[in-house]
């Protein structure tokens, strides 16, 4: 189910003359007349209703003899919300983009020239900082720590704390070995 489709049918349930109307169709087809009857709502309203709930494509319609009957569109309500959650949003693209800048902003705030002008108090903020300097880390080699403290001195003075907050983000990672940068999943 995508999401604008989600937001449609979610703002149909949030009606009470609809849900009603949907539990009464989950016991049995209905037409207008038997709905309003067994609602106390008037007819006009229940087919106000049951547009707006075919629109979301809660219910379908056929016709029987001289009714036009309404059922319950069973298949929409399978749907989980983890699903519903899990979709890629319409708006996914746009969310990266936005993403994409914050990122680029806290590099240019925090870096430079190159170098690290101060280590962020914030841990998102720090943890895009030190995304940065683990690029000059190759994968599959193994530093000493002398190694690390060289590379990392060459972004910023505290190698010591950058180096620890390194390995507590799981950017480096060591042993009696050495280090070495860690791959991401």
């Amino acid at each position: 189910m995508r999401e604008t489709e989600a937001i449609r049918l979610f703002k149909c349930l949030s009606d009470k003359s609809r849900l009603q109307i949907l539990k009464s169709l989950a016991i049995e087809d209905m037409y207008v007349e038997r709905l309003a009857e067994r609602l106390g709502i008037t007819a006009a309203t229940v087919s106000f209703h049951l547009k707006k709930l075919t629109d979301a494509g809660a219910v379908t319609s056929y016709k029987s003899q001289y009714y036009m009957m309404y059922s319950l569109n069973k298949r929409i309500f399978e749907t989980s919300i983890l699903e519903i959650l899990e979709e890629q949003s319409d708006e996914a693209n746009l969310q990266q983009q936005r993403d994409a800048e914050y990122r680029q902003r806290i590099i240019d705030t925090f870096f430079e020239y190159g170098k690290l002008k101060s280590i962020p108090a914030q841990q998102k903020k720090e943890r895009i900082v030190l995304e940065v300097i683990v690029q000059a880390f190759e994968y599959d080699k193994i530093y000493s720590e002398r190694e690390v403290n060289i590379i990392i001195a060459d972004f910023h003075d505290d190698f010591c704390t950058i180096r620890r907050d390194m390995i507590g983000e799981r950017l480096l990672d060591r042993d009696t070995k050495g280090y070495w940068r860690v791959k991401s999943d």
